[in-house]
């Protein structure tokens, strides 16, 4: 049987403006781990939790289970592989604007992303300002990087904004359907690029409101962050309202979740979103996912809204279950090979959920005993390993945990006991 598990959050937080209330936690039993990041700010290629990033705040995957990481701090584009290796893929952390370049050639120092997404070809797309001085067209330029698979930045102006971004919040989100059209916010508008190379207003009147209806007869306030179902359905976070939006391919609006400042789980606009939404994605399932700086939200097809991860209002490093599980600037959020990662910026780490995640007993291939108590480990740089002793091979013990920081790993007890006593490694999820 599942069991939701119901936390009531008096506390009032006044800092933000919104309210914390009920919290509902999924019951697919999802455990957060760390993938990559050392929580020290730097720049460091290499291996697992063995690396450094400097505010990582969006976060995409390919279709082969690579990750994309905007590391805004040392504006460069970090690619992990499933292996959790990290390398820089664009960017050299140069100030200035010197695109069309490849990869670590090109000057992204000037350039703010508000947005990255996927296209179905491996293209990322990065919503951003362009600075004042960098020949971008002025401060605060809506500007689209598209960055290929072989690493080539080209640059464009996003099609018919002029300075309407700079009317209502300067961020701008970016998603793409199945087809190819691009979707783009600003100026309380959604604008659709679609593949033929012509732009459109999709929805939006450009007044401030939370006018439900069809195309140009609807109003929004401060759009930013977009998604994308299988159905082709757009979902907008309505950030100046507060407001989950959908829009279907026929141009209907209307409000699925959100209605105060307060922050709840809940259905439809019983679940309410006062802390604010950083990234949005959607899955083949049907269901919407949150980064929400302190945790991360599921809506799924039924607008049914959970926490998956975190709190409403607590904010820190903890691994481990999904209650009990912390994040401190959560800011990007996408899934792939099955698990979902998180961009945690003010913990300087990539995170992993994983659903009813177990660990992996590292086989006798990789062990080896010899005259000393201890074993032998040959793993996975960067990895959480987890040594245990049995006198039976029938109940086990948990004896410490290590990050593996070479390999083979010698790995010595130093309280043996009189007796038998067996070693085995856990690869931890």
């Amino acid at each position: 049987m599942k069991l939701k598990i119901l936390i009531v959050l008096t506390a009032i937080a006044l800092t933000f403006g919104w309210r914390a209330c009920a919290q509902t936690y999924d019951t697919n039993n999802e455990v957060v781990q760390t993938f990559a990041g050392s929580a020290f700010s730097g720049y460091m290629d290499g291996q697992g939790q063995l690396t450094m990033f400097s505010s990582p705040s969006q976060i995409v995957s390919d279709t082969s289970s690579n990750l994309y990481v905007w590391d805004s701090g040392n504006s460069r584009i970090r690619k992990i592989s499933p292996d959790g290796t990290v390398t820089t893929f664009a960017g050299s952390g140069v100030i200035g604007n010197n695109l069309p370049a490849v990869g670590t050639n090109a000057a992204l120092g000037l350039f703010t992303f508000y947005s990255m997404t996927m296209t179905s070809s491996n293209v990322i797309l990065a919503s951003c300002a362009v600075a004042n001085g960098s020949g971008g067209g002025g401060p605060g330029t809506p500007t689209l990087l598209i960055i290929q698979p072989n690493g080539l930045i080209t640059q464009t102006n996003l099609p018919n904004m002029g300075n309407e971004i700079l009317t209502g919040n300067p961020n701008s989100g970016v998603c793409v359907d199945s087809t190819g059209n691009i979707y783009y916010t600003g100026g309380n508008k959604i604008y659709r690029w679609l593949t033929n190379g012509n732009t459109e207003v999709f929805v939006g009147s450009g007044n401030t409101g939370a006018i439900n209806g069809n195309g140009l007869f609807t109003s929004f306030n401060s759009p930013i962050y977009l998604a994308c179902d299988t159905a082709n359905n757009i979902y907008v976070w309505d950030s100046g309202n507060y407001l989950i939006r959908r829009i279907n391919q026929n141009r209907d609006v209307v409000t699925i979740a959100g209605n105060n400042l307060t922050t709840k789980d809940g259905v439809g606009t019983n679940a309410t979103f006062g802390s604010g939404v950083y990234s949005m994605f959607g899955d083949n399932a049907g269901n919407i996912y949150f980064a929400c700086s302190t945790c991360i939200r599921k809506m799924d097809a039924q607008t049914n809204v959970v926490t998956m991860a975190g709190s409403f209002t607590q904010f820190s490093y903890t691994n481990g279950a999904g209650n009990l599980a912390r994040f401190n600037g959560a800011s990007g959020v996408c899934l792939s090979a099955g698990s979902i990662f998180v961009a945690d910026s003010g913990n300087e780490r990539i995170r992993q959920i994983s659903f009813n995640p177990q660990p992996q007993v590292v086989s006798g291939a990789n062990l080896s005993i010899g005259t000393f108590a201890g074993l032998t480990i040959t793993g996975v740089v960067g990895r959480t390993y987890q040594i245990q002793t049995s006198p039976d091979f029938n109940a086990w013990t948990t004896k410490t945990t290590l990050l593996l920081n070479s390999s083979p790993y010698l790995w010595i007890d130093q309280n043996p006991v009189s007796g038998n006593k067996f070693y085995r490694a856990l690869l931890l999820p």
